[in-house]
């Protein structure tokens, strides 16, 4: 078989350019990307593809394989939803690389990638969504009753779920705890009948929501007309998907979305909507939609004071610490004023809880809320390490409900220091870190204190400088924790670690 008749197979297109970028010759597949009713031969490689926008990582790929005589790639827009991948290949004069010869022509291999492009952009447009879910306590509506908040939060989620995720029949309820109801909270597109259904969360006899809700697991209806569990809800639909909505390890309910057309979701929308549901179930928790007791209002503004605290006490101890390292031995009353400024600030959170504590009602028959039902953790000190504020934050309100003295570090060189200057029971590192790897970091807190836990911690198992390998190669890493957390399993391995010696 020809070289030629070998390229007209391959799924890429294949192109063979002059150094002005004009095409001599290429494969049919080519033809097909650029929508073209015959061989481009003869035409401008940019101009076939309609001037594409270049969006890198090399700006100028065929530039880049003439000057250096090197492969070079990049990615092209073509439009909103096209984008194709580019790999230049130069061929020299000369035989080899290192002939010095002058690039007579060149190799474009192109391919599709629109679909992963578009999934990173819609994995990215859902997390930009969940933050504007969550973002629900500006000044101006402080004063919102709940009734008030869950409809501007109604209205978020059904523009985000119609524009982002591009569903028009949708169905949430929420779990009531003791009953195992089925509360609807938003409907559009459905049924009358099917909206205001009772469904409980047990699974047999409740249809898809009712098992999802019972189960935890998610469900992909391919045909309503064959499903077994399947319930009528949107008029004429012919598929649907629900997800559970999980907070930590508890079902808070189930998000249901339907179409007209059999098999129209795939596991790409499964993934979607797990992940727009784990969102909204935090901006439900936000809203405490679902708390069952709601806190004393000291004990609400006393967890409001130290949530608003947290982000710049840990500033300035990651800052007094940087300075510190550098004035040592150089400057002994700036390091002591210094010492000061941080063990003064290590006790302004402590000093907010024993004034809540002291000016709250007495209660001798019930301990502080959530502060003695893990003993072993109260008055534990963690290192929290991650870029992500919100998950700085979280670490916070998380842990410190039950007895926890958390601070957290935003890099790995301020972990460093931080753990320089004090002692902690555990360290809690993201893989993922902007000045270094997760691996880095081990090390480097290891180098510093050898006898201190450190658990690694990483986004539903994305470790792409297999940092969690080498660290449990090294043989000292305590555990391993992914996002987001499961309550149950942060807590057991915060209490395994800090329990015993590493």
């Amino acid at each position: 078989m020809a070289l030629s008749e070998v390229l007209e197979q391959l799924p890429a297109g294949v192109a063979v350019l002059d150094p002005s970028l004009e095409i001599t010759w290429c494969n049919d597949r080519l033809r097909v990307l650029s929508q073209s009713d015959e061989l481009p031969v003869g035409r401008g490689f940019y101009d076939l593809l309609g001037s594409p926008e270049i969006l890198g990582p090399d700006l100028c790929p065929f530039h880049t394989a003439i000057g250096r005589g090197q492969p070079a790639r990049s990615t092209l827009k073509l439009d909103e939803k096209r984008f194709y991948d580019v790999h230049v290949t130069p061929l020299l004069d000369g035989e080899t690389d290192s002939d010095g010869g002058e690039v007579r022509s060149l190799v474009a291999l192109v391919r599709d990638v629109s679909s992963q492009v578009q999934q990173q952009e819609k994995l990215h447009a859902i997390h930009q969504a969940g933050l504007e879910l969550g973002d629900l306590m500006p000044q101006e509506i402080l004063e919102m009753t709940v009734e008030d908040r869950i409809e501007l939060l109604k209205a978020k989620i059904s523009h985000f779920t119609r524009d982002l995720l591009e569903y028009e029949n949708l169905e949430i309820r929420l779990t009531e705890r003791e009953t195992l109801e089925l509360l609807p909270l938003l409907a559009i597109g459905m049924r009358d009948d099917a909206a205001n259904r009772k469904l409980f969360a047990r699974p047999d006899g409740n249809g898809v929501t009712g098992f999802v809700a019972a189960t935890g697991k998610s469900y992909l209806c391919e045909d309503t007309e064959s499903d077994p569990l399947y319930l009528a809800g949107a008029p004429d639909a012919r598929s649907s998907l629900t997800v559970p909505l999980m907070l930590h390890d508890e079902i808070l309910g189930t998000f249901n979305v339907e179409s007209p057309k059999p098999g129209a979701f795939s596991e790409d929308d499964l993934q979607f909507l797990e992940l727009f549901s784990r969102e909204l179930s935090v901006a439900l928790n936000t809203l405490e939609l679902l708390v069952a007791e709601k806190a004393t209002t000291v004990s609400e503004s006393t967890e409001r004071i130290l949530r608003e605290v947290a982000g710049p006490v840990d500033v300035i101890l990651n800052d007094a610490a940087w300075v510190l390292e550098r004035y040592i031995g150089h400057e002994p009353d700036v390091c002591e004023r210094l010492n000061q400024i941080l063990e003064h600030t290590r006790e302004i959170k402590q000093l907010v809880h024993e004034v809540g504590e002291s000016i709250a009602p007495r209660r001798s028959h019930l301990p502080p809320p959530g502060r003695q039902q893990r003993p072993r953790l109260r008055d534990k000190r963690v290192l929290f390490v991650d870029g992500d504020d919100t998950i700085r934050r979280a670490a916070h309100e998380l842990l410190e409900r039950f007895g926890c003295d958390v601070e957290t570090a935003h890099n790995g060189e301020s972990a460093c220091l931080m753990l320089r200057q004090f002692h902690y029971d555990t360290v809690v590192a993201d893989i993922r870190l902007a000045d270094m790897t997760g691996y880095e970091c081990f090390c480097q807190l290891r180098e510093i204190n050898d006898s201190v836990p450190v658990i690694l911690m990483t986004g539903f198992g994305y470790d792409p400088s297999h940092s969690i390998v080498q660290a449990r190669q090294a043989g000292s890493l305590k555990a391993v924790l992914y996002k987001p957390f499961r309550l149950d399993q942060l807590l057991s391995e915060l209490e395994a670690a800090v329990g015993e010696p590493a």
